[in-house]
Order: structure tokens, then C-alpha cells, then sequence
């Protein structure tokens, strides 16, 4: 069991040596390009988006349950060393913040929450999904890495999707990035996709956050994991998200800022080499790039998105706290600070929902708020 569990890191530590097929022919597609290599490139990817999803674009939002967090990563706006003001919505909390994206429009959601066992536990996930589960058509969890058996109940209660990034694949800066807590376990992270495929989940996403790491040797890292998980975990679909790093609170910089050309470049080489493979773009890029990346290669966006929990409604403002060493303490709220909690990061792109969806029908696109009813995709 233990040399399935870590299969992949063999693979990773020997990229600078050895690649695939696939990942050599990734390397070349990300290598500089002119700008008219760029374009017939991503005349690839357009044409292929289109042969295998259509003009169809899937439509989520993010639902965020809790930003406590046992971990301190330097990057994160939900560290703990940052005096945040912080909150976790109850499952009716939840629930009301569920309805508001519900009337927007949307049936599928992902659950987000910092990574706190002591306020998001297990059986506290499994609470809220089996709560929205009657109006969602798919919800999917992008939480703390779980065991196996731990995950069972959380797919068992209506969860199908299992949503993890690694941050980073250099184990070196990784190391520098995540100072305390379980996160600072690089193996049992990048482990922590196939635990879930075990567990029954039918999507699996998987990205890194660009910013943290040279993007070109980043994006080989990513490549190479997607096409071990496309073979490992062959029964559920796969998605790759790229999202980029936002200002959020504790003020990190970027050390490897990433350009909107290199984000574009990266969408296209992804499309090529991963034809089937769902592109995830969130609302941490702004407007104008976003309408163009869904022209290429983007298959799924989240719109109208919060990144704070209570965003949508103002849930549970009166229980807004700051956390002391896991010590609930006052919230010393200044005139001047709004009651609410903080949130993950700054958004870049500020519409609605609906002025999302407009934009994609004007570009000849179709909004697809809706997955395929649960009963119709059971293995």
C-alpha cells in the first residue's frame, strides 16, 4: 500500500533527469514563443476546447465554511500568525449563504475552509453537504488533506469532487513557504488526491499556485502530476486550476510574478498536451483576461465569487473573533474596520454572476449552471 501512496514522488524528485513523452512535449509547448507562435498556438487550444467541450462553460461558486487555520504559511492571507478577524458558519449559516447562490443561479458549489480540525471536522463537512445536497447538483471540498476512511463519510453524504493544490512542487521552497503545522508534510499533501480517489470521489482537481515557484518549472511539476493522476486515477475526471498569487492579508510578494502573456501561455500548452482535461479559472484574474482565456482553453469559472466566510449574506458577523494560540479572544474591532471576517484574497474580477453569463452568451458561449444529476452519473 505504502508504494501506491507515494508513486508519484519518485517521479517528481526525477523530473530535472528523466521525463515522459507527455512532458517533453509539454517543456517545448511552454518554451519562450513569439508572439505568432503564441497565436497559432493558441489557435491548438481553441480548436481543441471547442472539439471536446463545445462552447459550453461550467459555472461554480466558492462557499467559505471557515478561514481559521492551524497552519502558518507565509503566503496565506488565513495563517495563523495573521490577526485576522476570523469566523466558521454553522451548518444553517451555511445553509442561508447556500440559498443566495442558489437564487443567483447556481447548482454547483465548492466548500472552502482554512485547515482547522477543531472547526472543520469530518463530520461537520458531512453535516453541511448533507444539508445542500438536495438543491446543488454537485458540490465538491477544497479543505484540509484527510485520510482515506476519513473522506468516506464526506462522499457518502453527497460530496463528489475533492479539490487539492500543492502550492508548490520544489520540496525547497515549499519548506521556506510553510513554516508550521500538518501543511508543512509535502508528501502528504501531494498524496492527498489518490487518498480521495479511494475514498469514491468522481472529480479530482488539482493546481498550484503560481507566484511561489519559476512558473515554466512549476508547470512541468503540474503537467507531470496530471498525467500520473489521468492514469492512476482513471475513474473520475480531472481538472487543473492556475491560479495565480492575490494580495491577502500578512502582505506576502511574490518572489516569481507571472505575467498575463505567461498565464496564457500556460492555459494553451495545458489544452494542447491534456486535450479532455477541465481548465479551472477563478476570480482572482481580472475581467479582461478572464474574457479572453475562456476563448481558449478555460472550461469551468467560478463568478460573483466571496472569499471570506459570510461573504454572500454577512453570516455570522456576531461571532467574528480574532484566534490566540487556538484561543477564541475578542475582536477588537476598530471604528473604521468592518464587522465581517476576513477574507483569503482580493478578487480581480468583481461581476456578477449574471454579467458573467451575459458575456459568455455575447461570446457565443454557453452558461452551464447545472452538472448532470447525481443519479445519472453513478458508476
Amino acid at each position: 500500500m505504502e508504494s501506491i501512496i507515494v508513486a508519484f514522488a519518485p517521479i517528481l524528485d526525477n523530473l530535472p533527469l528523466e521525463k515522459s513523452e507527455t512532458v517533453r512535449s509539454f517543456s517545448a509547448l511552454i518554451a519562450p514563443k513569439t508572439n505568432a507562435e503564441l497565436d497559432r498556438l493558441a489557435g491548438r487550444a481553441r480548436a481543441l476546447t471547442r472539439q471536446h467541450f463545445g462552447r459550453t462553460m461550467r459555472l461554480f461558486a466558492p462557499l467559505y465554511l471557515s478561514n481559521e487555520c492551524i497552519n502558518n504559511c507565509r503566503y496565506c492571507g488565513f495563517s495563523r500568525e495573521n490577526p485576522i478577524l476570523r469566523v466558521t458558519l454553522s451548518v444553517d449559516e451555511v445553509v442561508k449563504e447556500a440559498r443566495h447562490l442558489a437564487a443567483a443561479g447556481f447548482r454547483q458549489l465548492l466548500l472552502v475552509a482554512g485547515e482547522h480540525p477543531k472547526f472543520v471536522s469530518r463530520d461537520y463537512l458531512a453535516e453541511c453537504i448533507r444539508a445542500l445536497r438536495d438543491d446543488f447538483s454537485s458540490i465538491s471540498i477544497e479543505v484540509a488533506p484527510m485520510e482515506t476512511e476519513e473522506y468516506v463519510p464526506i462522499v457518502e453524504a453527497g460530496a463528489e469532487g475533492l479539490v487539492v493544490y500543492q502550492e508548490t512542487y520544489d520540496r525547497a521552497i515549499y519548506d521556506q513557504l510553510h513554516l508550521a503545522g500538518p501543511k508543512k508534510d509535502f508528501g502528504w499533501r501531494l498524496a492527498c488526491s489518490e487518498r480521495g480517489y479511494d475514498a469514491g470521489f468522481r472529480r479530482i482537481g488539482i493546481g498550484a499556485l503560481f507566484g511561489l515557484a519559476p512558473w515554466r518549472e512549476e508547470a512541468i511539476a503540474l503537467a507531470a502530476h496530471l498525467e500520473y493522476l489521468l492514469k492512476r486515477c482513471w475513474k473520475s475526471s480531472l481538472t487543473v486550476s492556475v491560479p495565480r498569487l492575490r494580495p491577502a492579508a500578512g502582505e506576502f510578494r511574490p518572489h516569481f510574478p507571472m505575467s498575463d502573456r505567461d498565464l496564457v501561455h500556460l492555459v494553451c500548452a495545458l489544452r494542447v498536451t491534456f486535450p479532455q482535461v477541465g481548465i479551472v479559472l477563478s476570480t482572482r484574474e481580472p475581467a479582461a483576461l478572464r474574457d479572453l482565456l475562456v476563448k481558449i482553453g478555460i472550461t469551468m469559472m467560478s463568478a460573483g465569487s466571496h472569499t471570506e466566510p459570510g461573504g454572500y449574506t454577512g453570516q455570522g458577523r456576531e461571532k467574528v473573533h480574532r484566534t490566540v494560540r487556538g484561543r477564541i479572544m475578542p475582536p477588537e474591532i476598530s471604528p473604521s474596520e468592518p464587522d465581517i471576517a476576513t477574507s483569503q484574497f482580493e478578487i480581480g474580477d468583481p461581476r456578477s454572476p449574471q454579467e458573467i453569463a451575459a458575456i459568455l452568451r455575447r461570446n457565443g458561449m454557453e452558461p452551464v449552471w447545472k452538472d448532470w444529476d447525481a443519479a445519472l452519473m453513478e458508476r
